[in-house]
């Protein structure tokens, strides 16, 4: 069934109050499933995100959730929205505006609708500015997704202090259009958390509102099984943990490390436009994903998919991620990336061909020296220009891009 779906009440055309739900069956009708085995909606906390700390208007005639603040509050949040607003003007002009009319331009048509983006943490506005027809988008990284519960419960003063802290976090997506690991590290606690509230506020900078929320877990098979409200309850006090020696962590329960939002928006032809994220918290490294639950679910997406990676700290470059670099290679139909994207011997030994836009003379991180003259080389081959930035820029503060496409399709020119 197609997750983009643009089904309208003739006589409710414009209220999103009469949507049908992601599962195909009216809200009333989902009221009446047993809470026990139903999966735990989250619907409420995600509209709670949604207007405090993306700043997001909900229609004017859609009055299902009571998202209301007290006055201590409203304030907190009134002056913490006159800064999302100007950011978000700035970042559709400097990055949206610009890289939705390049990608317009060189996307080839008819490309997968299921959109995979791995060490794609706190961002999901890219894959919608890349690919804006998908109706899927998986996003992977280290981070979790995290709980949406405590927002509420927080005093005005609390409130500043959380949204101030989310606000320098939130720069790196909206200035750079990417976030350093260590700064997402930052909001791996607390009652705002980084990824949830991240992946709200870039869908928010699109037009999009969050219509659902749940959390789940992979099966054995890859399936996604969402956790129901007696599971959350049974593994209230079991602690989420890091994924990487690294990092850090989380201070909330291991049921908020995966999260799956469904958002809608109206489309210019006044249907509205459906798009369903899921996030997995996971490690790539081969010491995880060859024989995971995560490669299980990825490879049932099917034969090829669209992609994109940025700002991947050259992960992608090492021995130890061999798996799904390889994975990649063998399912993409079209993949964006930065320089942190597949290098070029790779991509040879996979049968594709690669294309490269702006300019590139080396890895601002320390990185192989084969793969970075590689690269080099291939940058230098021919200019295209780029106007945005995309991930990374060189060791001259260069912006740069590449598109990777099996070879038989031609990547664009």
């Amino acid at each position: 069934m197609s997750r983009r779906r643009t089904i309208l009440t003739c006589a409710l055309a414009g209220a999103l109050a009469t949507l049908v739900t992601v599962a195909g069956a009216p809200e009333a009708a989902a009221k009446k499933q047993n809470p026990d085995t139903a999966p735990a909606s989250y619907d409420l906390q995600a509209q709670q995100f949604y207007r405090w700390v993306a700043c997001g208007e909900a229609p004017a005639d859609d009055d299902r959730w009571d998202v209301s603040l007290d006055a201590a509050k409203a304030k907190v949040v009134e002056a913490h929205c006159k800064w999302m607003r100007a950011r978000y003007a700035e970042y559709r002009k400097r990055f949206v505006d610009k890289a939705s009319k390049f990608f317009a331009e060189v996307r080839p048509a008819g490309l997968p609708k299921q959109v995979v983006y791995p060490f794609g943490g706190g961002d999901v506005v890219t894959a919608l500015v890349v690919y804006p027809e998908a109706e899927e988008v998986t996003t992977i990284s280290l981070e979790h997704a995290g709980d949406p519960t405590r927002l509420a419960g927080l005093t005005a003063k609390q409130l500043k202090a959380h949204l101030a802290a989310f606000r320098k976090v939130l720069r790196g997506l909206l200035t750079y259009t990417d976030s350093a690991s260590a700064t997402l590290r930052k909001l791996e606690k607390g009652p705002v958390p980084g990824q949830l509230s991240m992946f709200i506020a870039g869908m928010t900078a699109l037009g999009y509102q969050p219509r659902r929320l749940r959390y789940f877990h992979l099966a054995d098979d890859g399936a996604v099984t969402y956790y129901t409200m007696a599971e959350v309850a049974a593994l209230e006090s079991k602690q989420a943990k890091k994924k990487s020696g690294g990092w850090v962590d989380p201070d909330w329960s291991m049921v908020f490390s995966n999260a799956e939002l469904e958002f809608a928006r109206q489309g210019a032809d006044g249907n509205v436009e459906y798009v369903i994220h899921r996030h997995i918290s996971a490690n790539l490294h081969d010491d995880h994903f060859g024989t995971s639950t995560l490669k299980k679910h990825l490879d049932a997406k099917g034969a090829r998919l669209s992609l994109l990676t940025k700002a991947a700290s050259y992960l992608l470059w090492q021995n130890g991620f061999s798996g799904i670099r390889t994975w990649l290679g063998e399912h993409l139909a079209w993949m964006v990336s930065d320089s942190t994207g597949i290098p070029p011997r790779h991509a040879r030994a996979m049968g594709l061909e690669q294309t490269a836009y702006g300019k590139f003379v080396g890895a601002m991180y320390t990185a192989n020296k084969t793969d970075t003259a590689a690269f080099a080389k291939l940058w230098k081959a021919k200019h295209r220009k780029l106007s945005f930035r995309f991930g990374y820029r060189d060791t001259e503060g260069s912006s740069h891009l590449l598109i990777t496409a099996p070879a038989a399709a031609g990547a664009a020119k």
